[in-house]
C-alpha cells in the first residue's frame, strides 16, 4: 500500500479541487438569469432550424481533425525517441528522419492545397 499513497493523495487533491470549484462557483457566482443567458451560444448569429439528421458539416472540419491526429501521433513517436536518443544509435536516427520527412511532406501537401486556410 505504501507505494500507492502519493497516487491516492494526488487523486484526492484533484477530486477535492473539482468539487470545491463547482461548489464555489455555485455559491459565489451571480444568479442573474435573463433570456440572453439562457439561449444557446451561436456566436451572435440567429439560430436557424437544422435539417433532419442534423445537417452536414463541411469536409474541412474533418481534414483539420485528421491533421491534428497526424501531428499528435508524430509527437507520441518523437517523445520516446528524444528520451532514449543516446542509446538508439544511427539506425534509429535514420528511421526518425524518414518518419519526420514523411510527416513534413504531408504537412506541405496540406498547406499547398489550402487545407490550413480558414475562410
Amino acid at each position: 500500500m505504501n507505494p500507492y499513497v502519493p497516487i491516492l493523495v494526488l487523486t484526492a487533491l484533484g477530486a477535492a479541487f473539482a468539487v470545491l470549484s463547482v461548489a464555489g462557483s455555485f455559491l459565489i457566482g451571480p444568479r442573474r438569469h435573463n433570456r440572453a443567458k439562457l439561449d444557446a451560444y451561436e456566436c451572435g448569429i440567429e439560430p436557424t432550424p437544422h435539417a433532419v439528421g442534423g445537417g452536414r458539416f463541411p469536409v474541412k472540419y474533418y481534414l483539420v481533425a485528421m491533421l491534428f491526429i497526424v501531428f499528435d501521433i508524430e509527437s507520441v513517436f518523437l517523445m520516446p525517441y528524444a528520451v532514449a536518443f543516446g542509446k538508439l544509435g544511427l539506425f534509429a536516427l535514420v528511421e526518425m528522419v524518414l518518419f519526420m520527412v514523411t510527416v513534413f511532406v504531408a504537412y506541405a501537401y496540406m498547406w499547398r492545397r489550402g487545407g490550413l486556410d480558414w475562410d
